[in-house]
C-alpha cells in the first residue's frame, strides 16, 4: 500500500499558478520592410516548317509538258512559252523547298521589385 500511494497522488492533478507581468510600456509602434525582388529568364526557340512549294504567274505566258499540253503543275519538265510573241509578257516562279521556312529566337529577361512597408501600432 505504501508503494501505491505516491503513485497514486503523482497521477492527481495540482493547479499550476503564474506571477503576474507587468510590462514596461504603455504605447509603441513597430516599423517593418520587406523588399523582393523577382527575376524570370525566358527563352523561346520556334522554328516553322514548310513544304515544297512552287508557284508561277504570268502574263501572255503558258506552262506546257513535254507534248506541248498546257499543264497547271510545274514540274522539272515543265516549259513556259510566249503566246503571242508580239504582244509583252511576263512571268514570276516562286519556288521553296521542304523544310525550316522561320526560325524566332528569344531571350528576354524580366525583373520585378516588390517593396512592402508595415507599421504596426500598439498600447497596453
Amino acid at each position: 500500500m505504501k508503494v501505491y500511494l505516491p503513485l497514486l497522488l503523482s497521477l492527481i492533478a495540482f493547479p499550476a499558478y503564474s506571477q503576474s507581468v507587468t510590462p514596461n510600456f504603455t504605447t509603441g509602434t513597430m516599423t517593418q520592410t520587406v523588399t523582393t525582388t523577382q527575376t524570370v529568364n525566358e527563352v523561346t526557340a520556334i522554328e516553322r516548317f514548310g513544304g515544297e512549294t512552287t508557284v508561277w504567274n504570268g502574263d501572255n505566258v503558258q506552262a506546257v509538258d513535254d507534248a506541248g499540253a498546257s499543264v497547271n503543275i510545274i514540274d522539272s519538265n515543265t516549259e513556259f512559252v510566249v503566246v503571242d510573241s508580239a504582244l509583252p509578257w511576263q512571268l514570276e516562279i516562286t519556288t521553296r523547298d521542304a523544310g525550316v521556312v522561320e526560325t524566332i529566337d528569344t531571350t528576354r529577361t524580366i525583373e520585378t521589385d516588390s517593396v512592402t512597408n508595415t507599421l504596426s501600432v500598439f498600447s497596453q
